[in-house]
């Protein structure tokens, strides 16, 4: 029921994008009044459209954004009890999220009392709220709120809310405010569209979602080979064919195995997003904090993964779930042997699945996480099921032993090098430039070449058996493709393009040093842009983009830096590239009203993520679209395709 709910979302979500429709169900009235002398309360009164209803502030954990105030400035106040509603939340079972919620309908007024301490008081801050209908659901959205009023008010005299463009932290946005009123700031008609590509959000979410299923397939068949795994293959699948008493009952308790360690997996990547929500795993794709502990906890894998220490449950677990697999039988019986398994494997495993989880979450993806482990369990349990229909195969399997340590090791170079990948998105949204594109290299150039020359037996570590002779065939060509990749990493410290990397490695303008031409001229400013563009007479190539943009990266590499592509775009267009998730604050917050609410754009990525919302009705990246002079739509939107014909299509159809 629970991996019903979120696909639900998921859809519901998806859908939503894909039409482009920005709904806004729930609408605020807010106002404050004194009562007495030192007294006031702040009421926020919602409307609520018929067959929506909002939810209430009070909701369980793991089900949708229960409401809340964030109380930015309580100048000369203090708060006096609780947010109070006028009426109560209906409690029902919601068949969605699969549990009790409560929610209000039609109308609501939440009322907070305060205390003036001084002789002028000046309140401010913002009320989150989520709404959902019987089919869809809207996103958790704030609207700021600020107010200002002396203590010496006669009671019930009510005060407005202060406009936003007129608050003190505001007063200077004159210089940057009026851009946003400007005629290319416009929405954009469509139909005027020369050429567009088809389903630009869902075919960035189904590219999305099997890049999550293969990367964690690979995974699952990565930890196979791991000491933990490999030597269980055997005992699980030998101990099934002495329980059976036939063949056909071995294989179908064979399979039932297979099938409860896949089903024990989707329930963890299930819960690791009812844990963290849906709108914390798009946060987490470009959160400085969340990609550090990313980085942070990776490292700690590898180093496990290098013999340093070793992570596991308590044995106490494992000892627990073999007795009930004793004591028990049928169906029960296997899924206690299974949920075994995992416990038992979990010092090789654990590091692993973790990697892929942060991976998968990082997507800023609903499904991403149960998808993931979709794919790792099916990698783990088909071996089960294969030995166990030709038991036969198993004399010819290799024997336990050191290679088995060998690929714990491997694996943790691979975790090192994958660490920088988490720590390079927090440095390129916050600009820190700690980890640019040379240092990110000289980085993975090392890793890799160590990587080769341990496999090559150049060096070894504690946690590895003695030599026993030379290295075998199989180690020694994996030895090549890792020292083969360094050799291939290399020109990249001079700017070669190195498209095979292009999804991990920060982008080429990061580069401070580049033999291979310097960067195109491209403005990172809307307004500079179309400004330049009128002074040049040419049509504009808008590129939205982020910094955690796995797919950005990929069109980067394997369309935009193709040489006829870039050669078309530098001669024929203005370039504007916009980062939607930079993380620079604006020298002062602008305040803009969006579907009737005050919103503050308080980051450089805030602006132009709104400029995509109010112009092209979008929020999905990687987004191109051809405009003129005036921000008038030529051609677009284009999204993630990597057929270049395709691509130069649309920019030709610009340019008739």
């Amino acid at each position: 029921m629970k991996n019903l709910r979120f696909l639900t979302l998921f859809l519901l979500f998806a859908a939503m994008a894909a039409t482009a429709q920005i709904m806004n169900p729930v609408k605020w009235q807010k106002s404050v009044k004194m009562t007495d002398d030192k007294n006031g309360v702040v009421t926020f009164s919602a409307t609520i459209e018929p067959g929506w209803h909002m939810y209430s502030d009070k909701l369980p954990d793991g089900g949708p954004n229960p409401l809340s105030v964030k109380w930015d400035k309580l100048e000369g106040v203090k708060l006096v009890g609780n947010l109070t509603p006028d009426k109560k939340p209906v409690t029902k079972h919601d068949d969605t999220f699969g549990m009790d919620l409560s929610w209000w309908t039609g109308n609501v007024t939440l009322s907070q009392k305060f205390e003036v301490t001084g002789e002028k008081y000046n309140i401010a801050g913002e009320i989150r709220s989520q709404a959902c209908n019987d089919s869809e659901c809207t996103p958790p959205e704030g609207e700021s709120f600020s107010f200002t009023g002396k203590a010496a008010a006669k009671p019930d005299e009510t005060f407005d809310e202060v406009e936003e463009n007129t608050a003190p932290e505001a007063a200077d946005t004159a210089n940057i405010a009026p851009s946003i009123a400007t005629d290319t700031w416009a929405p954009v008609d469509f139909s005027t569209s020369r050429i567009q590509s088809d389903d630009v959000v869902s075919q960035q979410q189904s590219s999305s979602l099997w890049y999550i299923f293969w990367a964690c397939f690979l995974g699952g068949l990565l930890a196979l080979l791991t000491p933990c795994v490999w030597p269980m293959i055997p005992l699980t699948v030998s101990f099934f064919l002495k329980k059976s008493g036939s063949r056909k009952k071995s294989i179908k308790n064979a399979l039932l195995y297979g099938l409860s360690i896949i089903v024990i997996f989707i329930v963890l990547g299930v819960l690791f997003t009812a844990i963290f929500g849906a709108s914390a795993l798009n946060a987490l794709a470009t959160s400085a904090v969340a990609n550090i502990i990313f980085f942070l906890l990776l490292v700690v894998f590898a180093i496990s993964f290098f013999g340093a220490f070793e992570i596991k449950l308590p044995d106490s677990w494992s000892n627990k779930m073999d007795r009930s697999a004793e004591k028990t039988s049928g169906l029960l019986s296997i899924f206690f042997m299974a949920a075994t398994l995992v416990i038992v494997s979990f010092s090789c495993t654990g590091p692993i699945i973790g990697t892929l989880l942060v991976e998968a979450a990082s997507q800023g993806n609903l499904m991403g996480p149960a998808v993931g482990m979709l794919g790792f369990a099916i990698a783990l349990a088909i071996p089960f099921a294969l030995f166990a229909l030709f038991p036969s195969v198993l004399k010819k399997l290799p024997k336990s032993g050191g290679w088995l340590n060998t690929v714990k090791v491997v694996l943790g170079f691979i975790e090192l090098a994958l660490s920088l990948k988490f720590l390079s998105v927090a440095d390129l949204a916050y600009g820190w430039h700690i980890l640019d594109r040379e240092t990110f290299l000289a980085l993975w150039i090392a890793i890799f070449g160590l990587l080769g020359l341990y496999l090559l037996g150049v060096f070894r570590f504690k946690s590895d058996d003695e030599p026993k002779g030379g290295i075998g065939v199989f180690r020694f060509f994996l030895a090549l493709i890792s020292l083969a990749f360094t050799a291939y990493l290399v020109p990249g410290l001079w700017g070669a393009p190195l498209k095979a990397t292009s999804a991990f490695v920060p982008p080429l303008y990061t580069q401070d040093f580049n033999l291979y031409g310097s960067a195109e001229l491209e403005y990172d400013d809307f307004d500079a842009g179309m400004k330049a563009a009128e002074l040049q007479g040419k049509p504009v190539f808008i590129d939205f983009s982020g910094y955690g943009c796995v797919n950005c990266r990929k069109m980067e590499a394997a369309v935009l830096d193709d040489e006829q592509v870039k050669q078309l775009i530098h001669d024929k267009f203005v370039t504007i590239r916009l980062m939607v998730d930079d993380k620079t604050d604006l020298k002062t917050p602008i305040f803009v009203q969006e579907n009737g609410k005050n919103v503050k754009l308080s980051t450089v990525g805030d602006k132009w993520s709104y400029l995509q919302r109010h112009k092209f009705g979008s929020n999905s990246q990687p987004y191109y679209v051809t405009l003129d002079a005036q921000g008038n739509l030529i051609s677009g939107p284009f999204a993630y395709d990597e057929n270049i014909e395709t691509f130069t299509r649309f920019l030709n159809a610009a340019l008739e």
